[in-house]
């Protein structure tokens, strides 16, 4: 192919192509124009390249097709455009579509804990099987405590929110098959039950709170929002409703996963709060009254801006055109 003879037939048209790729607006003819001499500029360019392979003219054209190509199926969300919408309306919806199944999560959660906490207390053979007597007392008056000031303040922050960022996002992801979740509802409250009754055995019931609350309070909701986002995606695949299975997951799946990105900054805040709140030689007051404020806060969150990003119509999906055609169903 006579490269220079080609671009000399076509430049006319590939120009006329870029015209109309740079034009603001489109009447209807020229929209249509717009999309024929496309399919006719990509079928030059592929004869260019496997005649000449990678060249200058080929590239150039590759550039016009590509702004064409922009003005039929537009551009992607601009990144900071679409944060407002997500920290604005899309999360939120998502979590308060949840706020009883995670209310659901957290009675049961404690209510297992208690039980837990009342065996271990007030059975010293239960005791003697989770340890001997030295072990238990060193656990009690040190390690407990020690736990939280053993490590550097950032490092410690930064351990626990990546280990309890991955526990969320394991709830949602395998949330779908219905036995993952209530498996860590159960053993995340058997080790806060066992704990909080070896320190009650040995009467260090407020040592126990008063170091598991500014940090916990926080950090266990966020499990517990995990927890529901999880079984409502699995209850999407037992029960659809007038969805088709395949879609009742896709929808859900989409809206609670943002959950699982939204915990992770709520988690993050939960790690500062235990590795810089919960050992500082502040007042136990105070301390708790930190981990208040960021519960409340995130509550209000979840309720407040939730329920009005909800009425409004939000539900935490993607919008229609982001999420792709749906399979039109006879009623």
């Amino acid at each position: 192919m006579d490269l220079d003879a080609y671009a000399a037939a076509h430049r006319a048209e590939w120009e006329r192509l870029e015209a109309l790729a740079r034009k603001g607006a489109l009447s209807g003819a020229e929209a249509d124009e717009l999309i024929e001499r496309y399919q006719s500029g990509a079928s030059q360019l592929s004869a260019i390249k496997t005649t000449a392979g990678s060249t200058v003219l080929g590239d150039r054209l590759s550039v016009i097709l590509s702004r064409a190509r922009l003005r039929f199926t537009g551009a992607g969300t601009n990144l900071f455009r679409q944060l407002p919408l997500f920290f604005g309306a899309q999360l939120p919806a998502a979590l308060y579509r949840i706020r009883w199944l995670t209310l659901v999560v957290a009675l049961a959660t404690v209510v297992i804990a208690v039980l837990y906490g009342v065996w271990v207390a007030g059975d010293p053979r239960v005791l003697a099987n989770i340890g001997d007597d030295e072990d238990l007392r060193r656990f009690v008056d040190e390690d407990f405590v020690d736990y939280y000031s053993a490590n550097p303040a950032a490092s410690f922050a930064g351990q626990v929110w990546t280990n309890n960022a991955w526990i969320a996002a394991q709830c949602v992801a395998f949330g779908i098959t219905g036995v993952w979740v209530p498996y860590v509802i159960l053993t995340n409250a058997q080790n806060v039950g066992i704990s909080g009754g070896v320190m009650f055995a040995y009467d260090r019931g407020d040592v126990f709170f008063s170091y598991i609350l500014p940090h916990g309070m926080l950090e266990l909701t966020a499990v517990f929002v995990a927890a529901a986002a999880g079984l409502r995606i699995f209850w999407a695949w037992i029960a659809p409703g007038a969805r088709s299975r395949s879609q009742a997951l896709a929808e859900d799946g989409r809206a609670l996963f943002t959950v699982a990105l939204g915990l992770v900054i709520v988690l993050f805040v939960s790690g500062v709060i235990e590795g810089f709140v919960t050992p500082a030689p502040w007042p136990v007051w105070l301390k708790i009254g930190v981990g208040a404020v960021a519960l409340g806060a995130f509550i209000a969150y979840m309720v407040v801006l939730g329920g009005r990003a909800y009425r409004a119509g939000e539900t935490g999906d993607l919008d229609e055109f982001e999420s792709g055609a749906r399979r039109i169903t006879a009623a």
